[in-house]
């Protein structure tokens, strides 16, 4: 199966260049985040639409050592690209490492990966350093060595605690093996976040709850829990057009989206973005919502997107997609970005209101346009908004409006 298309845009500047008012504004957010996409998995899941190849699609020439060289060379065109447009002093605030299965990679070289950020810009202190991992491809001493090396979190991919949710998912993981990968994690000294899926074709209510029970019970600092999609092109979604899997029911996703907030609420997790949870303000996912309030980023790697704002506008590009593309670009001083989007005033204010209601922190009445003000009382009577927070000059999402948000953001952006 082929990786998903890129988004149309205006084609990159081959160096990579800025637009010139990125050097006269100052940025729209604190902090300057680093993405590292790892574009490789030992084997593809059915349902997986992202930017990733096993070993039978690559050769030699597209492998680990070529991707590994051609990241370092990003990063260092990356610093000039910064540099060169007033941007290049800041230190790193979160690093996170996804992919594809990240930790395919052997530890060092991870390690080397994020040494390489750290001596370009340097790190602030407390920095958040984050990598993604399959709990069947980690051991305590690789844990060990990513944490002596300057990791400070892991996120582990459970999806799910039950066997026969994870083959149709078509995750290789013994779920047994998710509380040992936690304890592991944690005894090295690192903070623990569990990702799971909901909504996969066959999975039951007391599935879902199973899957959660298990999670609570591992007491990770962090959960996410994301509804599955069936993405065109994907074997899963071939198996549904089949009838072999049946379709994904909203009605069912709503339940145990209720479900998890239900039970992580009780086991002391708190919503702050909707589909994450943690236990404290601290354990929140930092590089998240800084994707969330539109913070800049770098992102090093094939199919990596990148993100920088001033004021009212911004510049969003991607890089080639495919690992020998990438390679060779790098190879010959050429930027690896693919393509780019100028963002003007009206699509940064469609952004912070999408976004922005996204988190519990919530966003501005203020940030309003008079005729999205009008319709904040209609979306607190519908039970969409938390009416307090509302006369308080904050738009929070309710329960239901978590479920909704869509439809809160259709009515925010006249």
């Amino acid at each position: 199966m082929p990786p998903p298309a890129l988004p149309d845009g205006e084609p990159a500047p081959h160096d990579g260049a800025l637009p010139s008012w990125v050097a006269h504004d100052e940025p729209a957010t604190p902090g300057f985040g680093i993405y590292i996409h790892v574009p490789f998995c030992t084997v593809r899941c059915g349902y997986c639409d992202f930017n990733t190849y096993t070993p039978g699609e690559l050769d030699g020439s597209t492998g680990p050592s070529a991707y590994l060289d051609a990241a370092v060379a990003e990063v260092g065109l990356a610093a000039e690209v910064l540099r060169d447009a007033g941007r290049g002093d800041r230190p790193v605030s979160t690093v996170f490492v996804g992919g594809g299965t990240p930790t395919v990679l052997a530890a060092p070289d991870l390690v080397r990966l994020l040494g390489t950020v750290r001596d370009t810009w340097g790190l602030v202190p407390g920095a958040e350093v984050t990598t993604e991992a399959n709990p069947d491809s980690v051991t305590p001493q690789t844990l060990r060595a990513l944490a002596d090396g300057g990791f400070t979190r892991v996120s582990f991919g459970m999806q799910s605690a039950v066997p026969h949710v994870l083959a149709t998912l078509e995750r290789t993981h013994d779920p047994d093996r998710v509380p040992e990968a936690v304890r592991w994690a944690e005894d090295a000294g690192l903070a623990v976040s569990l990702d799971l899926i909901y909504g996969t074709p066959g999975e039951s209510l007391d599935d879902w709850r199973r899957s959660l029970d298990t999670a609570v019970g591992c007491a990770p600092d962090h959960v996410s829990a994301y509804a599955l999609v069936v993405e065109p092109g994907t074997r899963m979604a071939g198996q549904v057009r089949r009838g072999s899997l049946p379709q994904t029911d909203p009605d069912d996703q709503a339940a145990k989206y209720e479900l998890a907030d239900e039970l992580l609420t009780e086991a002391g997790y708190r919503w702050y973005e909707v589909s994450n949870w943690a236990r404290t303000e601290a354990d929140a996912c930092r590089h998240n919502l800084a994707y969330w309030r539109g913070a800049d980023w770098w992102g090093v790697g094939p199919g990596a997107h990148s993100h920088v704002g001033a004021g009212d506008r911004a510049v969003r590009w991607w890089n080639v997609k495919h690992p020998r593309a990438y390679a060779d670009r790098l190879a010959r001083g050429l930027s690896p970005a693919h393509g780019r989007e100028v963002l003007g005033p009206e699509d940064v204010g469609l952004e912070r209101v999408m976004l922005g209601t996204r988190v519990r922190d919530g966003l501005a009445v203020d940030a309003l346009d008079g005729d999205a003000r009008r319709a904040v009382g209609a979306l607190v009577a519908d039970g969409l908004l938390d009416g307090r927070a509302a006369v308080a000059g904050t738009l929070v999402l309710t329960r239901r409006g978590r479920l909704l948000a869509d439809t809160v953001v259709r009515s925010l952006t006249p």
